[in-house]
């Protein structure tokens, strides 16, 4: 049984002008039906405004669905009560393109790291600059800079500072949206294979979001393509990425600079 199934999952937005609704509507995502196994990366890709980002709110919680059911380890998240829906949001996190934006400017990083490792039990007083320090150290920053704030750092000290909130509270699924396009090349690959041993080490699941199919192929099992909010193939990376039977999946192709 796969760990996260999507089964027709649709989110439509009305479209509204000056006097209401028209009646027409923005189907963001369209029936998406996909499966992801417990401990392997999918990769999802494809242009800006294809409706990725939406479908990850949605499998977050943070965006109702239309239609269709979001099932995480045999539980439909689209039926729980708010509240479980809280209590259930620690099993999976989400890593956003831009860490400046989602870091609280006026927290040092022990704070923001402090609170993150407290979500899932209360954390000891004496233990919390040793576990904060432990966690540092997981995704290669130095604890020493623990008490330094989010704009003291660069954008790939920020985005690993984002991606150890994310797996502070020892969550089952991580989401990553776009984490590494607002990055230079040469520090894309190293939050890259950060995250690959991250889920390794930790038996994760994720979800890789980006509009770059080379760096999808770069780290994921599967693959799914996704296009005006529907999927329009899904396999496994090397059969998406060598042998692509979509129009558009070879579009996309096109675009992945050649070594």
């Amino acid at each position: 049984m796969a760990y996260l199934d999507l089964e027709h999952v649709s989110v439509h937005f009305p479209v509204r002008n000056t006097w209401g609704t028209t009646g027409e509507v923005v189907r963001a995502v369209d029936d998406v039906c996909l499966s992801v196994q417990r401990g392997s990366i999918l990769g999802l890709v494809g242009e800006s405004g294809c409706g990725k980002s939406t479908l990850s709110r949605a499998i977050m919680q943070l965006q109702p669905v239309t239609g269709g059911r979001i099932v995480l380890d045999g539980t439909d998240l689209t039926a729980l009560p708010p509240r479980e829906v809280r209590r259930r949001r620690l099993d999976f996190q989400m890593v956003f393109q831009d860490p400046y934006a989602s870091l609280n400017p006026r927290f040092s990083i022990f704070s923001t790291l402090a609170e993150a490792l407290g979500q899932r039990e209360p954390l000891p007083r004496r233990g919390r600059e040793e576990a904060v320090a432990a966690l540092m150290e997981r995704v290669g920053l130095s604890p020493e800079h623990m008490y330094k704030y989010p704009h003291e750092f660069s954008g790939g000290q920020r985005q690993r500072i984002a991606i150890a909130r994310a797996i502070a509270p020892r969550p089952a699924l991580l989401l990553a949206d776009e984490p590494v396009s607002a990055l230079d090349v040469s520090i894309q690959s190293q939050i890259l294979n950060l995250l690959t041993d991250l889920v390794r080490e930790l038996g994760l699941t994720m979800i890789f979001i980006s509009h770059d199919l080379g760096v999808v192929h770069y780290l994921a099992d599967d693959i799914a393509v996704m296009r005006r909010g529907r999927i329009v193939e899904y396999g496994t990376a090397d059969a998406v990425f060598h042998h692509p039977r979509a129009e558009y999946t070879q579009t996309l192709l096109a675009a992945v600079p050649s070594l």
